[in-house]
This record gives C-alpha cells, structure tokens and sequence, in this order.
C-alpha cells in the first residue's frame, strides 16, 4: 500500500532567486535538454534520442521551457505539424550556468578525467571557467563579495543575511 501522493512544493514564489530559478529548470530533464538545446539541437526527435526519455516526460519538459520563457516554439512543417524548440535570450543566458556546472563536474566528479571540455573555438585552447564581477574583474570566489539583501528582500530574506557568520562558506576564499 502506496501513502499519500506527496505535492511538489513550489519555488516559484519564494523570494530567493536560487529557488525560483530552480523552479524552471531545477528538474534534471530540464536542464539536459537546454545542454542539447544550446548545442544546437532543436526537434522532438533529436532530443529524444539523445537524452532517451519518454515521449511524454520530453513533452511535458518541453511545454514547461517553452513555458518558463526559455525556449521558443516554432512551427517547421505544417503537414504534419511539427515544431522544434530553440533557445530564447533567456535560455541563451542559461549557458553560463551550464559550463560552471560542466567545470564543477569535471573538477570533482571525473576520475577518469573530463569527456567533455570548454575550448575556444578559434584556438582549440581548453577554458578554466571562472565566475567574475563585470565592474571589477574580481572573481566571485574572492572574499570581498558576499551575498546581501536586494532592495526587494522582505523581512525574511534581510534576517537570514543580517548578523551572518563572517566565516560562513561564500565569504571564505577558495583555494588556489
């Protein structure tokens, strides 16, 4: 005998843009297919075949980016109608996100070393990708930078980052 189906709690409301932006693609379908979807991908079908999913779990995907705002769907073929989904400014903008993760990876996660790499396609140079501060050029691993309340922060937001333990994780400086 089965419990009670658990609701999915949403994040889309709390005010912490970690949660909300886990809200639209914190399902790993959803990002394995904007990974695809940035490498040029853009049919059911190549989608399908290269992440193996169910017909209806990649369609419910799909319709939740298209959704979200991060990919746009446009209409190929009439008869019969097919579409193909291509990134947006905002699905573009997910790229970042995604080689800091690919990084990450690679860094802690691949024993037997890295199978997919950042280069640069003019040289053939790997990439170390590194987040930095547009106004300064500091990286964000450098202890100068701590996360603060927003001016929308409400009450909640403002005790959680007041008072912060001065040697909490984000504000300890990264190894070299």
């Amino acid at each position: 005998m089965h419990g009670p189906l658990m609701q999915r709690k949403s994040f889309g409301n709390l005010p912490c843009p970690i949660a909300r932006s886990l809200e639209r693609v914190g399902e790993w379908w959803s990002i394995l297919i904007m990974r695809d979807a940035l490498h040029g991908l853009t049919r059911f079908d190549e989608f399908q075949k290269s992440l193996g999913i169910a017909p209806n779990m990649l369609t419910r995907r799909l319709n939740s980016l298209v959704e979200t705002g991060l990919l746009e769907r446009r209409r190929y073929s009439e008869r019969p109608p097919r579409d193909e989904y291509v990134p947006t400014e905002c699905g573009r903008e997910f790229r970042p996100v995604l080689q800091a993760m690919l990084a990450w990876g690679n860094r802690h996660f691949a024993p037997e070393g890295a199978s997919v790499l950042i280069v640069n396609r003019e040289t053939g140079e790997t990439a170390d990708p590194v987040l930095v501060d547009r106004v300064s050029g500091l990286p964000l691993s450098d202890p100068v930078f701590r996360s603060a309340p927003g001016p929308a922060a409400d009450h909640r937001v403002r005790r959680r980052y007041d008072g912060r333990d001065p040697k909490a994780a984000d504000s300890v400086k990264a190894p070299s």
